[in-house]
């Protein structure tokens, strides 16, 4: 009975990541489409035999090479050494705006070799990651392994709270920020709202701020310790600012008085 119910949650898990919309990859029979992997290709598969995807079978390569022939639309799947799996729309296009793809490995739908579920042995109840929630956090990562640089910043009372970058993403913004305590005491985290001003700054009484839902949240620490530095991400649904637009970032200690707002200007 145990095999079977981890072999119920390993294929629920497993479906439920492939339900994410996948992006879509072009080709034709004039030129080589490349697909750079983070990782050596050990499998790749399309649908139909109107596309060809070829990649080096002896020595395992980062790389593959696409080609399409006038038809209906495919998909490709690939496996890479470290049994993350990737999966594509194909198309074919007379003119192609793309020829090189660098795929990140935030992009991977999921991992061929399932996670033992040690929970069943006892009974407790077991949470599996939202297929978004996961693509959220290998994203986030990815950014905080990027250089960044601040575009915004503000310290107060010992607190430092800088915006580094704002990332568009598929159908999502990514706020990547870092906060500093500099202050000789422990700062708890009350809430850090994100919202937008809007209105002329001349006349506060015409001005308002609407805040935005952050629907997910990446290292975000209850406690900030003394002489602690974290870089967080916070993801928002994507929204582009006008020129009469700022955005309004707002940092509140629990219990306490402490608090800063950061105006990206």
């Amino acid at each position: 009975m145990k095999t079977t119910i981890t072999y119920l949650l390993i294929v629920w898990s497993m479906a439920i990541h492939a339900q994410q919309a996948l992006d879509t990859i072009f080709a034709n029979d004039q030129m080589n489409v490349a697909l750079f992997f983070p990782n050596p290709i050990r499998q790749g598969i399309t649908g139909t035999n109107d596309f060809a995807f070829t990649y080096n079978r002896e020595k395992e390569q980062y790389f593959g090479l696409l080609q399409a022939n006038p038809g209906e639309t495919s998909n490709l799947l690939a496996i890479t050494r470290d049994g993350n799996v990737y999966s594509y729309i194909l198309k074919y296009s007379k003119s192609l705006s793309k020829l090189n793809y660098f795929i990140q490995e935030y992009e991977s739908i999921g991992n061929e070799k399932p996670k033992t579920i040690d929970a069943l042995n006892t009974g407790d109840t077991v949470n599996i990651e939202d297929p978004k929630n996961h693509y959220y956090k290998r994203f986030s990562e990815y950014l905080l392994k990027t250089k960044s640089s601040s575009i915004a910043s503000k310290r107060q009372k010992g607190i430092v709270l800088k915006l580094l970058k704002m990332v568009y993403n598929k159908d999502e913004v990514y706020l990547v920020m870092e906060i500093v305590n500099n202050s000789g005491i422990d700062f708890e985290i009350d809430y850090l709202n994100v919202s937008i001003a809007k209105g002329n700054k001349r006349h506060k009484a015409s001005s308002q701020n609407v805040q935005q839902e952050v629907f997910y949240k990446y290292n975000m620490p209850r406690i900030l310790e003394c002489n602690e530095l974290k870089k967080i991400v916070l993801v928002l649904s994507k929204f582009v600012l006008s020129k009469r637009e700022k955005l309004h970032l707002e940092l509140k200690e629990l219990n306490g008085n402490r608090g800063l707002i950061v105006l990206n200007e």
